[in-house]
């Protein structure tokens, strides 16, 4: 199973960068671009502040993926 995220796709959408969607939510630049890569799964706090900033229900942002399990 893997969380699968929108968060690079609504954030350009917004015309946002990295730096500044960080800097509204108090994270680093690396950790939005470790999530945007799937590299990262931000705990649920975090989650929920990534929904508001980028004014986007959470159950848009991310999904879960059952098909990756073998």
């Amino acid at each position: 199973m893997k969380i699968d995220n929108n968060v690079q796709h609504i954030r350009k959408n917004l015309n946002l960068t990295q730096g500044t969607l960080a800097q509204n939510i108090g994270v680093s630049r690396r950790t939005i671009v470790s999530i945007e890569k799937g590299n990262y799964t931000p705990s649920l706090m975090l989650a929920f502040q990534l929904a508001q900033a980028l004014k986007t229900p959470l159950t848009d942002l991310f999904t879960i993926n059952e098909e990756d399990e073998i």
